[in-house]
């Protein structure tokens, strides 16, 4: 069963992990920690903050079984949240990224935060608490 999930998350970890490489060329550290590949470093920290739709980034991002951060510290106090993105990915797999983007979109067709908002942040937030 664990393989199964494995599978069904592997296009997002593929490109979780291709993103990983580029940090990690630029000097970032990429490491396996309980079946997730984590990475972060500098490239990755200026593309979080710069290159997500949220004012000021974010700490951290997941892909499938990959989980990017601005930095080690990051990572640690993350782990809990993302680790449930992990599991997110687990069961929609391939279509996790568009019903997330369709949670922010109704969220902000409703007048709410497209990130705070979104069904799938607000179960990290809770579950990782």
């Amino acid at each position: 069963m664990r393989t199964l999930k494995y599978l069904w998350a592997a296009p997002a970890t593929a490109f979780g992990l291709a993103l990983a490489g580029l940090g990690v060329s630029a000097g970032g550290r990429i490491s396996r920690h309980a079946g997730v590949f984590e990475a972060e470093g500098r490239l990755l920290a200026w593309g979080l903050t710069h290159l997500t739709f949220v004012p000021g980034g974010v700490s951290a991002i997941t892909f499938g079984h990959a989980v990017l951060a601005r930095d080690a510290r990051t990572l640690e106090t993350a782990r809990a949240h993302e680790r449930v993105h992990v599991r997110q990915y687990e069961r929609w797999g391939p279509l996790f990224i568009p019903v997330y983007l369709a949670a922010s979109m109704w969220a902000t067709i409703h007048g709410r935060h497209p990130y705070f908002d979104n069904r799938f942040e607000r179960e990290a937030r809770e579950m990782a608490d």
